[in-house]
């Protein structure tokens, strides 16, 4: 079996499943956070929209200098689904490429240092596609003590059964 046919399919779920966290978010409270360490909803909302790009990153390079990354921020709603959309698309044909990719090695630098590197297809499962429901589910924490309604994930929630 080609490994596109599994993840590309996968990486299409956690997309539908992350809109439906991203248009819960009220649009007033985009700065609101839980805590003083915890990200606002707009840093939260906006990393779960930039996750897709993480996909195209490892698929098209071998190392990512952390020293180098910004995270984007989106503005509101409408640009967090618009960036969620636009760069899952882009992920997904990243992934259209033979098995043998899967196998090539990726790191992660920080400060001069190899932090991580492990073949592509460990870091894809291992730390992309698990970031969706990481994030979400501290999105939805944020949802809830806001008093807003949580979406269904992988089962009904509290709030549509």
């Amino acid at each position: 079996m080609e490994i596109q046919n599994l993840l590309i399919p996968e990486l299409e779920h956690e997309v539908v499943l992350t809109e439906k966290f991203l248009r819960r978010i009220p649009k007033d409270k985009l700065d609101w956070r839980p805590h003083p360490k915890s990200m606002s909803i707009k840093q939260l909302g906006s990393h779960l929209a930039e996750l897709p790009s993480w996909v195209l990153g490892t698929m098209s390079q071998d190392e990512m200098i952390m020293d180098e990354y910004k995270p984007p921020i989106n503005d509101n709603v409408d640009e967090m689904i618009k960036t969620l959309k636009s760069a899952a698309k882009e992920a997904a044909d990243s992934l259209k490429v033979a098995n043998s990719e899967y196998d090539r090695k990726w790191k992660m630098i920080q400060g001069g240092q190899t932090v991580m590197e492990m073949p592509k297809y460990q870091v894809l499962r291992g730390m992309v596609l698990n970031q969706f429901p990481h994030h979400r589910a501290q999105l939805g924490v944020c949802l809830r003590l806001l008093n807003e309604s949580v979406p269904a994930t992988y089962g009904p929630s509290a709030d549509e059964q």
